[in-house]
């Protein structure tokens, strides 16, 4: 085999490896797993934009602005201390998850589903009277700023006063 053919063949062997890598990976099970979608996110009313949000656990999307968004939540039902919101869902958090879930959706297994995440979304409230959601408002008596910015993605403030948008495969909140 000539040198030039050896190239073309391990150049066609490399262009299948990567279409073959492309075509494998979903997603869905890099962003939110039920969504598809890279960030937690919603549209037009906002009483069901967290029914097919991602899964977050100890080994899903562990760390991760989506996670950050979810401590926050816990956070404002009076389930986690304010100092533990860091975007790392770690056993604090999959305890707190866990006591959330008995107090609201009645079975605990703490991950945090699309009927979890469904569960809080029922507390995202227009408290201004404009028709777009701004607060999460938890039952612990505290509540937090939270909106959709103009592709729907869903934006808070983390401990430190950042904004920043909810997203699956980063973390920027810790």
């Amino acid at each position: 085999m000539t040198a030039w053919k050896r190239v073309r063949a391990a150049g066609g062997v490399a262009v299948a490896v990567t279409a073959a890598v492309l075509v494998g990976a979903s997603p869905a099970a890099a962003s939110g797993d039920y969504s598809g979608l890279a960030f937690v996110r919603g549209g037009s009313g906002f009483s069901d934009d967290w029914n097919d949000e991602g899964i977050l656990s100890t080994s899903r999307h562990a760390s991760s602005n989506a996670t950050c968004l979810w401590q926050k939540i816990l956070w404002a039902d009076g389930h986690l201390a304010w100092n533990e919101i860091d975007g790392a869902f770690g056993d604090r958090t999959k305890q707190a998850t866990i006591a959330w879930q008995r107090a609201y959706v009645g079975s605990a297994d703490g991950v945090v589903g699309k009927d979890t995440f469904g569960k809080a979304g029922q507390w995202l409230k227009d408290t201004d009277g404009n028709g777009s959601v701004d607060t999460y408002q938890g039952s612990g008596g505290r509540s937090f700023a939270v909106s959709r910015d103009g592709d729907g993605d869903y934006t808070f403030y983390d401990r430190n006063g950042d904004k920043r948008v909810a997203g699956y495969n980063y973390e920027t909140c810790g």
